[in-house]
């Protein structure tokens, strides 16, 4: 176990450095925010702070929430920065052939043309940023062009657009329509704008544009080699490392009956039973949610004709959808540690249930006060500056304004004071279990402080820092540390059961850890590939993120496992389906987090794929088939052990169970596959921008295949319902068998 422990701390703390050291590249050579942007006839285009008060116009109205920038956020409306640099292109080249050639642009023949576009590369590729007085100096065609592009953008926010699903008066006042399309002129700079002595643009050349030739680098493409051949070594290094270890130690013989069938449920445990009632009702809600914003793609005012977009647009319905999502199943899980926690160390100290209540207390104000402020701020009831304190921060996945967030801080680590108090006299003791005790220690340690990260931004926070840190929160804190705290919490359980040894259960999950965080940490970049980064992080992200998949090819072999030991005795088969989410979490950790996500991840795939629904079809697969998934499992854990002489009726969990699974890869594998396999075959034929079109997406192939979620989700959704009466039947009385069907 000391060696274990030494790899896993060497890990930690070298990962760390690289990642920090990579951290300081990107502040060091992100894209110059300029002062101002003024024309080589004495124009001035944009003015002192009105890119970052764009920025937080953006934010305000649902940021990533409502189309993408650099290819993150959503996926109906288009992406700003590659809309504004082919519409800046476009109106170049047609005044550029309207000047020479007396016709439009699509009419010259291909000599002309490739002229024109040479001009044009030149003209968008020179970087005239004056780093001494903070001046961006462009040619005076391009102030034409932006005054083209803001009309359009006024157009599109101010009467709204229903390809794009965006509202009439989403923004309608003139100054903040101008500041917003400065914010999107400053991020199409830096997409066309060439490195000081450089031949890439300040997002390596992204996106694929032909008109202004934007193409891949050759650190795209050698990397992507790299990593693939990185994925096949540790594959068959993980392999065969597995099979030389297989059956070392042999399993206990199960005991007779229930290790826990005579546990008498302590105060604090039986007051989580109110969290899981939560839980339940936020997956309906958040399901409820998925289907309007679903819809919303394709018909974009409305929903089935009722004119719901009125109230709730679809900036609101993804932002709660999100939102909702990333509640229910951190909730799932804080409750799993709060209950499982007297498990653990066999005690329950003075006044836990007393904080875990006002736990409970603290974690319905964020969720009520945040999803207010969000509703509040792009209905336009809100500032900007105010937004951001109490509305819309405009960062997917970290959408809720500041006060919201730091109150999530502070309810994390109140949850980490009541863990550390309830581990304590566990972690006093000698033996084989107090190693697993300490790993789950360390993970919710990591859990509480590591949100931390989404706190180091501002209002006004260059956009490449922002994502760097946003990526620390929904990589690291959901992805990295919440996998070390349910692969050790699913270790304690099988161990608690008597169903595998302790030093085992340490050991393999440590093990684990190491494995996972030794690409995870660093794999952190390959988000980051194309957000105004050096080529720094895209060599390391693409190396260690091919590296983050090879723990789960294996993790079938777990999954086998764990069946194996639901069968073992006939008493275990009450913790049956608990074990088959568990399982399933395996399942979709290989289907959703390994093969969806590495379809995505090599830094060409991304080039090509990014912001399209390849991005959704790997995070519906991903986080809610593995964290969705194993927050269900923990719940249905923890309520089993909760009254534990009474035995389920298992109808509704077993449809439940299915339905969920078979909902999300029917709507994984009818609809969201499809559509992104197609529009990456139309961003590597044309341009990621048409890829992003509602000329192209409003085609009645795309809408065909989009309507094509309506099964799967209808399926999904039924499961969700099954399960949400099955836990409301724990409390009637329906859920349980009668003593004559016992």
């Amino acid at each position: 176990m000391k060696r274990l422990w030494i790899a896993f701390v060497a890990v930690m703390v070298l990962s760390f450095l690289v990642l920090g050291w990579i951290g300081t590249r990107i502040y060091s050579e992100m894209p110059p925010l300029p002062k101002q942007v003024v024309a080589t006839d004495g124009q001035t285009l944009i003015g002192t702070g009105e890119i970052t008060a764009g920025q937080n116009v953006w934010q305000s109205m649902g940021g990533m929430e409502v189309g993408s920038i650099w290819g993150h956020g959503s996926y109906v409306a288009p992406d700003w920065t590659a809309d504004w640099l082919h519409r800046e292109a476009v109106f170049i080249l047609d005044r550029w052939s309207n000047a020479d050639y007396d016709s439009d642009f699509e009419k010259l023949d291909n000599e002309q043309q490739a002229q024109l576009i040479a001009r044009l590369t030149k003209l968008l590729h020179t970087n005239t940023y004056d780093p001494s007085t903070g001046t961006v100096t462009v040619d005076p065609i391009r102030v034409e062009a932006f005054e083209s592009n803001l009309a359009h953008y006024t157009e599109v926010f101010s009467k709204g657009n229903a390809d794009y699903a965006i509202p009439a008066g989403a923004v309608s006042d003139p100054e903040r329509l101008r500041k917003l399309s400065a914010f999107f002129f400053w991020t199409a700079w830096a997409a066309s704008t060439d490195r000081p002595n450089d031949i890439s643009t300040y997002t390596n050349n992204w996106p694929h544009e032909p008109l202004i030739g934007n193409r891949p680098t050759s650190d795209t493409i050698v990397w992507t080699g790299v990593s693939i051949i990185m994925l096949l070594a540790g594959i068959s290094a993980m392999a065969w490392w597995y099979a030389s270890k297989r059956n070392e130690e042999e399993e206990p013989t199960p005991p007779e009956t229930d290790p826990l069938a005579l546990w008498e449920a302590t105060p604090s445990q039986k007051a989580t039973i109110k969290y899981f009632w939560v839980v339940s009702a936020l997956i309906l809600v958040q399901m409820l949610l998925g289907v309007i914003t679903a819809h919303y793609g394709v018909e974009g005012d409305g929903f089935y004709g009722f004119p719901l977009s009125e109230w709730l647009p679809y900036s609101v319905t993804r932002t709660w959808h999100v939102q909702m999502g990333l509640f229910w199943i951190a909730t799932a899980w804080l409750a799993a540690g709060l209950f499982i926690g007297p498990l653990v160390s066999g005690e329950e100290p003075k006044g836990q249930t007393l904080g875990v209540n006002v736990l409970f207390g603290a974690l319905l104000l964020v969720v009520v006060g945040s999803l207010t402020g969000e509703w509040l701020s792009i209905q336009n009831k809100m500032t900007d500056t105010v937004s951001f304190y109490l509305g819309h921060q405009g960062y997917e996945y970290v959408d809720l304004g500041r006060v919201w967030q730091i109150g999530l801080m502070v309810g994390l680590l109140l949850w980490l004071f009541l863990m550390i108090r309830v581990l304590l006299p566990a972690l006093r003791k000698t033996g084989e279990t107090r190693q697993l005790v300490a790993l789950l220690a360390v993970a919710t340690g990591a859990i509480a402080l590591f949100y931390g990260a989404g706190l180091t931004w501002g209002q006004h926070t260059h956009l490449s820092m922002v994502e760097y840190w946003r990526w620390w929160v929904v990589h690291l804190w959901v992805e990295g540390f919440f996998e070390v705290f349910a692969t050790t919490v699913i270790a304690f359980i099988f161990m608690r059961l008597n169903l595998i040894r302790p030093g085992i259960a340490a050991a393999a999950a440590l093990l684990s850890a190491t494995i996972f965080l030794s690409g995870g940490i660093i794999g952190t970049c390959h988000h980051l590939y194309f957000s105004g980064t050096p080529t720094v992080a895209l060599v390391w992200g693409s190396v260690f993120s091919a590296l983050e998949v090879v723990p789960l090819v294996l993790v079938g072999f777990d999954a086998t496992e764990d069946l194996r030991r639901s069968r073992t005795s006939p008493w275990v088969q009450r913790y049956k389906w608990p074990i088959y989410f568990f399982v399933s979490v395996a399942f979709w950790n290989m289907i959703g987090a390994g093969l969806f996500g590495f379809m995505i991840n090599p830094p060409i795939a991304l080039y090509y794929m990014q912001g399209l629904n390849t991005t959704p079809l790997h995070g519906h697969a991903a986080l809610f088939g593995v964290y969705g998934m194993l927050g269900i499992g923990l719940m249905l854990i923890c309520l089993r052990v909760l009254i534990p002489g009474k035995e389920w009726k298992d109808g509704l969990l077993r449809f439940s169970f299915w339905s969920l699974n078979g909902g999300l890869m029917a709507m994984c594998l009818l609809s969201l596959l499809p559509v992104g396999l197609l529009q990456t075959k139309a961003s590597v034929e044309h341009s990621y921008w048409y890829a992003r079109s509602s000329e192209f997406m409003q085609t009645d192939l795309m809408q065909t295949l989009r309507w094509l979620r309506v099964p799967g989700d209808t399926v999904f959704f039924l499961g969700a319902v099954a399960l949400v009466l099955f836990v409301a039947g724990l409390k009637t009385g329906h859920s349980f068998k009668s003593e004559k069907q016992s």
